[in-house]
């Protein structure tokens, strides 16, 4: 149950969203924007927003932010697309891979891919093929929209100035069938926050690898690439190269401690190298 009091508008175009968060935020309401609203419901729940926001605004039915397809030489995906909406599409199945073991399916039908990649929750496992692949946001602000490639604004978690909001994301569609692997471990089933997921990907030039659950935050690491492209290397050699390059310490919580996430980083690094290449 929602006991708090807040204010929700409906929008439907980008330029209506910013104007209206601008009007919301002078008035000291301290807007959000709700797009799937999973995440939001559940704070408002829980009260973890109770004096922080007064209004959400939903962006869901902007048309720019439900487009799904290719665009020249890019595969664009509206930030209000699903993750059960991805699940189903073939284009990028890197990212199809990932979104499906996303939650429940009832849960993906809600989640939006903005939303995984924005949200609080800190595994956004959504974003790994998205760092693999340089791809690039539409961001909607009062000065209008640019695009900003996502590794220029990612740092454990995505910085958007205030009041700007994801319209869309860009991949170049020569990312899109490479080879790749998508590895995810969890405590309990199939479903469920990871103890760890790697995705790995096969360019012309080298192996690229993203990882959740590892550590406290998503992550790409170039010097972890650098370390797993050099075959001269044993894979002990290896493994403990990566382990003293990672950019915090191993999580360590209740879906696994950091030893038992070391012994699955070890189980799932050798079967993805086994799978991009010939060691």
């Amino acid at each position: 149950m929602i006991s708090n009091n807040f204010e929700y508008h409906q929008v439907f175009t980008v330029a209506e969203a910013i104007a209206l968060f601008h009007q919301l935020d002078q008035a000291g309401k301290a807007p959000i924007y709700y797009n799937g609203g999973t995440e939001i419901i559940t704070m408002l729940r829980i009260h973890a927003l109770y004096n922080e926001t007064q209004a959400v605004i939903n962006i869901k039915n902007i048309p720019e932010c439900n487009v799904i397809g290719f665009h020249d030489d890019r595969f664009i995906i509206g930030g209000s697309i699903t993750l059960a909406n991805l699940e189903e599409r073939e284009e990028f199945p890197l990212l199809r891979k990932n979104c499906g073991r996303i939650a429940d399916h009832t849960s993906r039908e809600k989640i939006t891919i903005a939303g995984n990649i924005c949200g609080s929750i800190q595994y956004k496992e959504a974003i790994l093929p998205l760092l693999l692949t340089d791809a690039t946001l539409l961001i909607a602000s009062g000065s209008g929209m640019k695009e900003v490639p996502l590794q220029k604004i990612f740092d454990k978690r995505i910085h958007l100035d205030h009041g700007t909001f994801i319209v869309q994301i860009a991949i170049n569609k020569s990312y899109l069938n490479l080879k790749f692997v998508s590895k995810k471990i969890t405590k309990i089933g199939r479903i469920g926050y990871p103890v760890l997921t790697v995705n790995g990907l096969q360019t012309e030039e080298m192996m690229r690898f993203a990882f959740s659950g590892l550590c406290a935050f998503p992550f790409r690491s170039y010097t972890i690439e650098k370390i797993l492209n050099n075959g001269a290397d044993s894979f002990e050699e290896t493994l403990h190269a990566v382990i003293h390059a990672l950019p915090a310490p191993i999580l360590n919580d209740a879906h696994g401690s950091s030893a038992y996430r070391e012994f699955v980083l070890q189980y799932l690094l050798e079967e993805s190298l086994a799978k991009l290449k010939v060691r």
